[in-house]
């Protein structure tokens, strides 16, 4: 075969086996048998390749840069993390947090546990609220910073000193009366709503969890180690969201927040109904559905429960939200397919709730994780988050932010 001259300095591209960008195709060598030989110069030099091109195998697809929180506005809504002082006790962790996320949650320094003062109380005679240093360290790094805040939580059943329940703060004494126990409860919200006014802390908060966790999954409401109920009755919850609505900003939405809510939507209906003042106006804003999930979870189920949920016209957030692999039952290793099938199933849960809000069914305007990094999580050894123990984005961080590309699909 003789050979073909290219003049006038045209470049052929022979490392990659490409001659596109020459205007010239070589002959196919599987049709002809043949080696191509291809000669390239200009009038005075010639260089000459008898060699055939070798195949370059195609490069690995680059994941693209992409923040949750710009993902998330898309959508007009607030992306969160919970929050603890040691997350952003370095400048690398505060800069993942202010990299991806709108919102915090504290993990556990704005719980009835860490916020009364038990000296004081006693030496009162009444309950005295006492901010912890935490919980000012959090909330002054997220004024400084303009990241939301959801204040969690007011009234539960755990995470709840004992003492405040009983005769001069006593346990050793008998429980109070019910109109004592409204009293303190009172008390204890307003000062609570007073002290973050005072501190400049509400112009940040958007919502506040009122009440947490008081039904159970066959429809009754928690007793067994439950003082709220043992000492005010069923009422307990009624009076919380009316003592919240009374002292808390109206820039502050009023949640009440619960797990396991796909096997509770219809009671959450029914109580919700319930919360409404002589004129028929709802005390709540919205209804907080946790979200701690695993992969085996049945997602059709789940989003039945939101859309049940959503139909009531308040807002609804998924304010936990993590995602184990396997079930409650059986923890799944971390192995390649497991933690794909983890960022499918993030990927078809985030895509289901952002169709929903930006279809009208579902009024939502936050999403909170419950931490990004794995080796910070409660379930760290289920490996739930969006990022592993080397804070590198795992499928369940594409997922979350819509690269279906890359989310294990």
């Amino acid at each position: 075969m003789k050979s073909k001259l290219l003049k006038n300095s045209v470049i052929v591209a022979l490392c990659c086996g490409l001659l596109a960008g020459c205007g010239v195709t070589a002959p196919n060598q599987e049709e002809t048998g043949e080696t191509v030989q291809i000669e390239v110069g200009t009038d005075d030099t010639t260089a000459v390749s008898t060699d055939e091109v070798a195949e370059v195998p195609e490069e690995e697809p680059v994941a693209p840069e992409v923040y949750l929180k710009d993902v998330f506005a898309e959508h007009g809504m607030k992306v969160g993390t919970c929050l603890t002082p040691q997350m952003i006790s370095s400048e690398g962790g505060k800069e993942r947090i202010k990299n991806h996320f709108t919102s915090i949650t504290c993990e556990n320094a704005m719980k009835p546990d860490y916020i009364f003062d038990k000296t004081a109380s006693v030496a009162a005679g009444e309950l005295i609220v006492e901010f912890n240093k935490d919980m000012i360290t959090m909330l002054d790094w997220a004024v400084a910073n303009d990241i939301a805040v959801r204040g969690h939580t007011l009234v539960w059943y755990s995470q709840t000193p004992s003492w405040i329940f009983y005769e001069d703060f006593n346990t050793g004494k008998n429980l109070v009366s019910k109109d004592v126990m409204m009293k303190r409860m009172e008390s204890m919200i307003k000062q609570v709503f007073e002290k973050l006014e005072a501190s400049g802390y509400t112009d940040v908060i958007y919502a506040y969890d009122v009440v947490n966790e008081a039904w159970m999954e066959n429809g009754n409401v928690r007793q067994d180690n439950n003082l709220w109920y043992q000492t005010m009755g069923e009422d307990f919850m009624y009076y919380a969201f009316y003592y919240a609505d009374k002292y808390a900003p109206e820039t502050i939405d009023l949640y009440y927040n619960d797990y396991n809510e796909q096997y509770k939507a219809d009671t959450l209906v029914r109580f919700v109904d319930t919360l409404k003042d002589e004129s028929g106006r709802y005390l709540i804003d919205g209804v907080g559905l946790q979200g701690h999930l695993y992969t085996n979870d049945d997602l059709d189920t789940y989003f039945k429960a939101i859309d049940k949920i959503a139909a009531t016209g308040l807002k609804v957030q998924i304010t936990e939200l993590d995602v184990s692999l396997g079930s409650w039952q059986s923890v799944k290793p971390a192995d390649e397919n497991n933690l794909k099938k983890q960022g499918r199933f993030y990927y078809d849960l985030i895509n289901g709730i952002f169709e929903r809000v930006d279809n009208g069914t579902l009024n939502s305007d936050a999403l909170t994780f419950w931490g990004y990094c794995d080796s910070m999580s409660w379930r760290r050894n289920a490996n739930p988050l969006l990022f592993d123990s080397l804070y590198r984005p795992k499928y369940a961080f594409y997922g979350a932010a819509q690269v279906k590309e890359f989310a294990g699909y």
